[in-house]
């Protein structure tokens, strides 16, 4: 298998990816107050969402690149 073909596919499962999940979210925890033996926390949740144009142009370049990558033999 071409090295052409290996990209495209994966870019075809990354816009695939994309479209199905829409984003991706982590959690970190900060801390309010700090004095000695007490200590107060609380655990925030970012998310950050993958634009459906990405995705998108992800996936059209993917299989551009796996049309590209078959002709060529």
């Amino acid at each position: 298998m071409k090295p052409a073909t290996i990209i495209g596919l994966v870019l075809i499962v990354v816009g695939i990816i994309g479209f199905a999940v829409g984003g991706f979210s982590f959690t970190h925890e900060k801390k309010d107050v700090d004095l000695g033996p007490l200590q107060v926390s609380h655990k925030q949740t970012s998310t950050v969402p993958i634009p459906p144009i990405l995705s998108a142009i992800a996936l059209v370049g993917g299989i551009g690149i796996v049309v590209v990558g078959a002709r060529s033999r």
